[in-house]
């Protein structure tokens, strides 16, 4: 038999756990999705800087692979531990995101420079807030990314910005996401 101490330190054990295992699994699929999108994120920006006119269609080729990637990891991550990583709910919080991103584009008609830099720290608010709730590293990678944009967009000027994001959005996703594997 044991005590009420007893029970109460094993099922706090169970707890932590538990809470660990999912931290775990969060990690392991956040840092698939980091990777991906820190080599989509790297490239559309490196094509922006070779061919500024096309950027806005780089930046679309971007999001429509990302989108075939999530359902493929999902799909693939799906059949390897049952487990439903994306759900609907998941692309619509994404296009709801998207949406609300574009208006304030739109609306608040920013120039080039201006959408680099309010897209990466518009979309890191999200994952610092993910951080809330998931983890310290979706913290510290938001933090990060958004400090090195903003120094890039107040002193590097003019097109070199965009190799800027390159390595600090692009470099610092795959950063993250590779750290994110290791935690």
């Amino acid at each position: 038999m044991i005590d009420s101490k007893q029970a109460t330190d094993a099922l706090a054990d169970i707890e932590d756990t538990v809470r660990r295992v999912r931290q775990s699994q969060i990690y392991q699929v956040s840092s698939l999705v980091l990777l991906m999108w820190g080599v989509l994120a790297c490239v559309a920006d490196l094509a922006g800087w070779f061919w500024p006119r096309y950027g806005l269609y780089f930046w679309f080729a971007a999001y429509a692979v990302s989108a075939v990637g999530l359902v493929a990891l999902s799909a693939y991550h799906r059949s390897k531990s049952r487990v439903r990583v994306f759900d609907g709910r998941y692309f619509l919080t994404f296009a709801l995101i998207g949406a609300f991103g574009i208006f304030c584009c739109y609306f608040g008609h920013f120039t080039p420079r201006q959408q680099t830099a309010f897209w990466p720290i518009y979309i890191m608010l999200f994952y610092m807030m993910a951080g809330v709730w998931f983890g310290y590293a979706f913290l510290v990678i938001g933090a990060t990314i958004i400090a090195l944009t903003l120094i890039g967009y107040f002193y590097i000027p003019g097109l070199p910005l965009l190799l800027w994001m390159a390595a600090v959005n692009g470099g610092g996703l795959i950063v993250g996401g590779l750290w994110m594997r290791r935690s």
